[in-house]
């Protein structure tokens, strides 16, 4: 695992580096789900691709912006699905932007997880790396990343990132979301799925949420590339990722791309979308 995560640390400074020079256009390709690819979605994919291709303990690899599994090594240990920039399109309006890897044995599902790691391109840049018992940051400083501190969550937060269309929300959600405001909840939402589920992280809890609407039943976001990933983040900080119904690391995976409703958050938070979704689901 040390292996990994150094190849982690060594690409993302060459990602910092990108972001700072690189092209922000688009290019001229699709990803899987259809979203037009920014040239540096491209050029990260690539820088990060060619990191792990060098490890002799990694399986195999998939990436949000390919669309097959890519065999490294038939005798190696783990696999690793990864979404080389979360949130790209924010990078020309200078917003934080981010990193997300999910690290599995044997297959690629929720149950597979073993370790998890996210990368925040910001203002500073910041590691978080879970074990599959803690949280640890690290920050970039003089080249190198130092640790920082342990992060745990509270048991009720004072922040909300609801995300999607709400002209697409059911009514049942639209009105969890108005009585999370209603208590005080104050709104954090940039687009960017790395640096709200970082800020809910660090300022101690929250609620952030990616439902199932009335256009995308299955949701938007990808369970191997983001959700199964903060999901572990988010269980061994103290708090829970969840469906609407229950662990989103124990739903099925039937396709790399799959995607799935989620929300993370700390235990009070997440107590209500579950209350919430059981008398309306």
């Amino acid at each position: 695992m040390e292996s990994i995560l150094k190849a982690i640390k060594e690409a993302s400074i060459e990602i910092k580096q990108l972001i700072e020079t690189g092209d922000t256009g688009k290019s001229t390709n699709q990803n899987s789900t259809g979203d037009t690819q920014l040239k540096l979605d491209i050029a990260s994919d690539e820088i990060i691709e060619s990191y792990f291709k060098k490890l002799t303990n990694v399986k195999s690899i998939v990436s949000e912006e390919q669309e097959n599994i890519i065999d490294i090594n038939e005798n190696g240990t783990y696999l690793i699905a990864y979404d080389p920039l979360d949130g790209s399109s924010l990078v020309d309006v200078n917003l934080s932007v981010g990193s997300i890897y999910g690290i599995y044995k044997n297959d690629f599902n929720g149950q597979n997880i073993v370790a998890s790691v996210y990368v925040v391109f910001g203002p500073r840049v910041e590691l978080v790396y879970c074990d599959g018992k803690t949280v640890k940051m690290y920050r970039l400083q003089n080249g190198s990343f130092n640790y920082i501190q342990d992060i745990k969550l509270q048991e009720k937060g004072k922040l909300q990132a609801p995300g999607s269309t709400q002209q697409c929300w059911y009514p049942y959600h639209k009105a969890m979301i108005d009585g999370f405001f209603n208590d005080g909840y104050r709104l954090r939402y940039s687009g960017g799925m790395v640096p709200d589920l970082h800020q809910i992280l660090l300022k101690g809890g929250g609620l952030f949420s990616y439902p199932s609407t009335s256009d995308l039943p299955k949701g938007k976001l990808r369970q191997l590339f983001e959700v199964f990933p903060f999901a572990l983040t988010y269980k061994c900080a103290g708090g829970q990722a969840v469906n609407g119904f229950s662990d989103v690391l124990n739903i099925q995976t039937t396709h790399i791309h799959d995607t799935s409703p989620c929300f993370f958050g700390s235990n009070y938070e997440i107590n209500k979308v579950l209350e919430v979704y059981k008398n309306n689901g």
